[in-house]
Protein backbone atom coordinates (compact mmCIF):
# COMPACT_ATOMS: atom_id res chain seq x y z
CA UNK A 1 0.00 0.00 0.00
CA UNK A 2 1.37 2.90 -0.77
CA UNK A 3 2.49 5.81 1.89
CA UNK A 4 -0.57 8.58 2.39
CA UNK A 5 0.31 11.94 1.27
CA UNK A 6 1.27 14.57 4.26
CA UNK A 7 -1.83 15.94 5.83
CA UNK A 8 -0.74 19.50 4.60
CA UNK A 9 -0.85 18.30 1.04
CA UNK A 10 -3.86 17.58 -1.40
CA UNK A 11 -5.45 14.41 -0.83
CA UNK A 12 -6.19 13.09 2.61
CA UNK A 13 -8.98 13.93 4.41
CA UNK A 14 -6.83 15.58 7.26
CA UNK A 15 -5.74 19.31 5.95
CA UNK A 16 -3.35 19.45 9.26
CA UNK A 17 -2.89 23.08 10.39
CA UNK A 18 -2.26 25.80 7.80
CA UNK A 19 -0.92 24.00 4.42
CA UNK A 20 -3.29 25.93 2.19
CA UNK A 21 -1.75 29.39 3.16
CA UNK A 22 -4.95 30.91 5.11
CA UNK A 23 -3.31 33.09 7.25
CA UNK A 24 -4.18 37.11 7.83
CA UNK A 25 -6.93 37.33 5.36
CA UNK A 26 -6.89 34.33 3.40
CA UNK A 27 -10.55 33.96 3.68
CA UNK A 28 -11.29 37.54 2.00
CA UNK A 29 -12.55 37.80 -1.28
CA UNK A 30 -14.48 34.25 -1.54
CA UNK A 31 -17.70 34.00 -2.30
CA UNK A 32 -20.26 37.02 -3.15
CA UNK A 33 -19.56 40.63 -0.95
CA UNK A 34 -17.06 38.98 1.51
CA UNK A 35 -14.63 41.26 1.52
CA UNK A 36 -16.24 44.03 1.74
CA UNK A 37 -17.03 45.76 5.36
CA UNK A 38 -20.54 45.73 6.43
CA UNK A 39 -21.81 48.40 8.10
CA UNK A 40 -25.60 47.54 8.22
CA UNK A 41 -27.61 50.21 6.65
CA UNK A 42 -26.28 53.02 4.52
CA UNK A 43 -25.69 56.38 5.49
CA UNK A 44 -29.19 58.04 4.80
CA UNK A 45 -28.49 61.08 1.61
CA UNK A 46 -31.11 63.10 1.04
CA UNK A 47 -32.65 64.27 -1.77
CA UNK A 48 -35.25 66.20 -1.15
CA UNK A 49 -35.78 69.43 0.56
CA UNK A 50 -37.70 68.09 3.38
CA UNK A 51 -35.12 65.75 3.81
CA UNK A 52 -31.92 67.70 4.29
CA UNK A 53 -34.47 69.87 6.67
CA UNK A 54 -35.27 66.54 8.69
CA UNK A 55 -31.64 65.15 8.93
CA UNK A 56 -29.84 68.39 9.94
CA UNK A 57 -32.93 68.49 13.16
CA UNK A 58 -34.82 71.69 11.64
CA UNK A 59 -37.77 69.89 11.59
CA UNK A 60 -38.56 68.44 15.08
CA UNK A 61 -41.51 65.75 14.83
CA UNK A 62 -43.63 64.40 12.11
CA UNK A 63 -46.42 66.53 13.31
CA UNK A 64 -44.62 69.70 12.21
CA UNK A 65 -44.58 68.23 8.88
CA UNK A 66 -48.66 67.17 8.79
CA UNK A 67 -49.22 70.74 10.04
CA UNK A 68 -47.95 72.37 6.82
CA UNK A 69 -49.01 68.90 4.41
CA UNK A 70 -45.85 68.43 3.48
CA UNK A 71 -45.18 65.52 0.58
CA UNK A 72 -43.08 63.04 2.35
CA UNK A 73 -41.02 61.45 -0.58
CA UNK A 74 -38.58 59.61 1.22
CA UNK A 75 -39.60 56.85 3.80
CA UNK A 76 -36.79 57.67 5.76
CA UNK A 77 -38.43 60.46 7.13
CA UNK A 78 -40.78 58.52 8.79
CA UNK A 79 -37.65 56.35 10.28
CA UNK A 80 -36.32 59.08 11.31
CA UNK A 81 -39.18 59.96 13.87
CA UNK A 82 -40.65 56.90 14.42
CA UNK A 83 -37.58 54.35 14.58
CA UNK A 84 -37.96 50.89 15.80
CA UNK A 85 -41.89 52.03 17.33
CA UNK A 86 -43.15 51.38 13.26
CA UNK A 87 -44.25 47.68 13.05
CA UNK A 88 -45.24 46.14 9.35
CA UNK A 89 -47.57 43.78 8.82
CA UNK A 90 -48.07 42.04 5.90
CA UNK A 91 -52.08 41.92 5.27
CA UNK A 92 -52.64 40.06 2.07
CA UNK A 93 -50.39 39.03 -0.95
CA UNK A 94 -52.32 38.26 -4.36
CA UNK A 95 -51.55 37.11 -7.80
CA UNK A 96 -52.84 38.84 -10.28
CA UNK A 97 -52.05 37.84 -14.44
CA UNK A 98 -52.42 39.87 -17.31
CA UNK A 99 -52.80 38.39 -20.67
CA UNK A 100 -49.87 38.50 -23.42
CA UNK A 101 -49.68 36.83 -26.21
CA UNK A 102 -47.20 33.69 -24.93
CA UNK A 103 -49.46 33.47 -22.11
CA UNK A 104 -50.16 34.55 -18.69
CA UNK A 105 -48.09 36.64 -16.93
CA UNK A 106 -48.49 36.50 -12.97
CA UNK A 107 -47.12 39.19 -10.55
CA UNK A 108 -47.88 39.24 -6.77
CA UNK A 109 -49.58 42.20 -5.51
CA UNK A 110 -48.48 42.98 -1.61
CA UNK A 111 -51.04 44.49 0.91
CA UNK A 112 -48.64 46.03 3.60
CA UNK A 113 -49.89 48.13 6.84
CA UNK A 114 -47.53 49.95 8.97
CA UNK A 115 -48.13 51.42 12.22
CA UNK A 116 -46.54 52.58 15.83
CA UNK A 117 -49.76 51.55 17.59
CA UNK A 118 -49.70 55.38 18.86
CA UNK A 119 -51.17 57.47 16.45
CA UNK A 120 -49.59 56.67 13.26
CA UNK A 121 -50.71 54.54 10.29
CA UNK A 122 -49.97 53.95 6.49
CA UNK A 123 -50.97 51.70 4.05
CA UNK A 124 -48.79 50.33 1.15
CA UNK A 125 -49.88 48.26 -2.05
CA UNK A 126 -47.28 47.19 -4.44
CA UNK A 127 -46.98 44.68 -7.48
CA UNK A 128 -43.76 43.06 -8.17
CA UNK A 129 -42.32 39.67 -10.45
CA UNK A 130 -41.26 38.27 -6.89
CA UNK A 131 -42.98 38.18 -3.20
CA UNK A 132 -40.06 39.79 -1.08
CA UNK A 133 -39.92 42.59 -4.19
CA UNK A 134 -43.74 43.14 -3.47
CA UNK A 135 -43.33 43.00 0.21
CA UNK A 136 -40.39 45.27 0.43
CA UNK A 137 -41.60 47.95 -2.08
CA UNK A 138 -45.11 48.12 -0.33
CA UNK A 139 -43.68 48.59 3.14
CA UNK A 140 -41.71 51.30 1.46
CA UNK A 141 -44.97 53.13 0.17
CA UNK A 142 -46.81 52.57 3.35
CA UNK A 143 -43.94 54.52 4.94
CA UNK A 144 -44.68 57.24 2.65
CA UNK A 145 -48.05 57.12 3.13
CA UNK A 146 -48.07 57.19 6.92
CA UNK A 147 -51.03 59.76 8.25
CA UNK A 148 -51.72 60.62 11.66
CA UNK A 149 -54.61 59.39 13.45
CA UNK A 150 -56.94 61.57 15.70
CA UNK A 151 -57.99 59.62 18.93
CA UNK A 152 -60.88 60.76 21.68
CA UNK A 153 -63.09 59.66 24.03
CA UNK A 154 -66.41 57.41 24.36
CA UNK A 155 -68.09 59.64 27.23
CA UNK A 156 -66.11 61.92 29.88
CA UNK A 157 -62.67 63.22 29.15
CA UNK A 158 -60.80 60.99 31.75
CA UNK A 159 -57.95 58.98 31.43
CA UNK A 160 -56.03 58.71 27.97
CA UNK A 161 -57.51 59.00 24.75
CA UNK A 162 -59.17 55.30 23.32
CA UNK A 163 -61.67 55.39 20.54
CA UNK A 164 -62.38 57.31 17.36
CA UNK A 165 -63.52 61.19 18.29
CA UNK A 166 -66.50 60.87 15.90
CA UNK A 167 -68.43 58.65 13.76
CA UNK A 168 -66.21 58.18 10.66
CA UNK A 169 -66.69 56.41 7.12
CA UNK A 170 -64.31 55.15 4.23
CA UNK A 171 -65.12 53.68 1.54
CA UNK A 172 -63.36 52.00 -1.69
CA UNK A 173 -64.88 50.33 -4.58
CA UNK A 174 -68.21 48.97 -3.45
CA UNK A 175 -66.96 48.12 0.61
CA UNK A 176 -67.92 51.27 3.05
CA UNK A 177 -66.47 50.42 6.51
CA UNK A 178 -68.17 53.24 9.48
CA UNK A 179 -65.96 53.52 12.66
CA UNK A 180 -68.06 54.17 15.86
CA UNK A 181 -67.05 55.85 19.16
CA UNK A 182 -67.21 52.61 21.87
CA UNK A 183 -67.01 52.68 25.87
CA UNK A 184 -63.53 52.40 27.39
CA UNK A 185 -63.56 48.07 27.89
CA UNK A 186 -65.46 47.66 24.95
CA UNK A 187 -62.67 46.29 22.60
CA UNK A 188 -61.96 46.86 18.49
CA UNK A 189 -65.48 45.50 17.65
CA UNK A 190 -64.56 44.35 13.67
CA UNK A 191 -63.42 41.85 11.88
CA UNK A 192 -59.64 40.09 12.12
CA UNK A 193 -58.42 42.77 9.22
CA UNK A 194 -59.90 45.93 10.11
CA UNK A 195 -59.26 45.55 13.86
CA UNK A 196 -55.52 44.52 13.00
CA UNK A 197 -55.45 48.17 10.86
CA UNK A 198 -57.34 49.70 13.97
CA UNK A 199 -54.92 48.45 16.48
CA UNK A 200 -51.78 49.38 14.65
CA UNK A 201 -53.39 52.70 14.45
CA UNK A 202 -53.32 53.22 18.39
CA UNK A 203 -57.08 52.98 18.80
CA UNK A 204 -57.91 50.53 21.82
CA UNK A 205 -61.57 50.58 21.59
CA UNK A 206 -64.25 50.81 18.43
CA UNK A 207 -67.45 49.57 16.67
CA UNK A 208 -67.50 49.03 13.13
CA UNK A 209 -69.73 48.61 10.68
CA UNK A 210 -69.54 47.39 7.13
CA UNK A 211 -71.02 47.08 3.74
CA UNK A 212 -70.57 45.76 0.58
CA UNK A 213 -68.17 43.01 -0.59
CA UNK A 214 -65.75 42.90 2.46
CA UNK A 215 -64.71 39.86 1.21
CA UNK A 216 -62.31 41.89 -1.61
CA UNK A 217 -60.10 42.41 1.31
CA UNK A 218 -57.49 44.93 -0.51
CA UNK A 219 -60.73 47.09 -0.36
CA UNK A 220 -61.46 46.58 3.59
CA UNK A 221 -58.29 47.81 4.17
CA UNK A 222 -58.38 50.81 2.11
CA UNK A 223 -61.61 51.68 3.42
CA UNK A 224 -60.52 51.24 7.13
CA UNK A 225 -57.43 53.29 6.12
CA UNK A 226 -59.57 56.00 4.45
CA UNK A 227 -61.44 56.01 7.80
CA UNK A 228 -58.66 56.48 10.18
CA UNK A 229 -57.32 59.57 7.55
CA UNK A 230 -60.66 61.41 8.22
CA UNK A 231 -60.63 61.78 11.84
CA UNK A 232 -58.54 64.97 11.42
CA UNK A 233 -60.79 66.20 8.82
CA UNK A 234 -63.75 67.57 11.45
CA UNK A 235 -63.46 70.38 12.81
CA UNK A 236 -64.73 70.19 16.95
CA UNK A 237 -65.36 72.76 19.35
CA UNK A 238 -62.00 71.71 21.04
CA UNK A 239 -60.58 73.04 17.76
CA UNK A 240 -61.52 76.17 17.41
CA UNK A 241 -59.46 78.26 19.09
CA UNK A 242 -58.03 81.14 17.16
CA UNK A 243 -55.24 79.63 14.58
CA UNK A 244 -51.88 81.10 14.81
CA UNK A 245 -50.39 81.27 11.55
CA UNK A 246 -46.60 80.57 11.43
CA UNK A 247 -43.75 79.95 8.73
CA UNK A 248 -43.60 76.82 6.78
CA UNK A 249 -40.45 75.08 7.36
CA UNK A 250 -39.50 75.98 3.42
CA UNK A 251 -39.80 79.85 4.27
CA UNK A 252 -38.41 79.62 7.44
CA UNK A 253 -35.26 77.60 5.98
CA UNK A 254 -35.04 79.23 2.70
CA UNK A 255 -31.71 80.50 3.04
CA UNK A 256 -30.35 77.02 4.35
CA UNK A 257 -31.91 74.98 1.79
CA UNK A 258 -30.74 77.67 -0.81
CA UNK A 259 -27.02 77.29 -0.15
CA UNK A 260 -25.31 74.55 -2.84
CA UNK A 261 -24.73 70.93 -1.65
CA UNK A 262 -20.86 69.65 -1.69
CA UNK A 263 -21.37 65.97 -2.50
CA UNK A 264 -22.79 63.75 -0.58
CA UNK A 265 -22.16 66.24 3.00
CA UNK A 266 -25.18 67.82 3.54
Amino acid sequence: MADAPPAGERGGFGRGFGGRGRGRGGERGRGRGRGRRDDGEEKWVPVTKLGRLVQQGKIKSLEQIYLFSLAVKEYQIVDFFLGSALKDEVMKIMPVQKQTRAGQRTRFKAFVVVGDYNGHVGLGVKCAKEVATAIRGAIILAKMATVPVRRGYWGNKIGKVHTVPTKVTGECGSVLVRLIPAPRGAGIVAARTPKKVLQMAGIEDCYTCSRGSTKTLGNTIKATFFALAATYGFLTPELWRETVFTKSPMQEYSDFLAKPVVGKAY
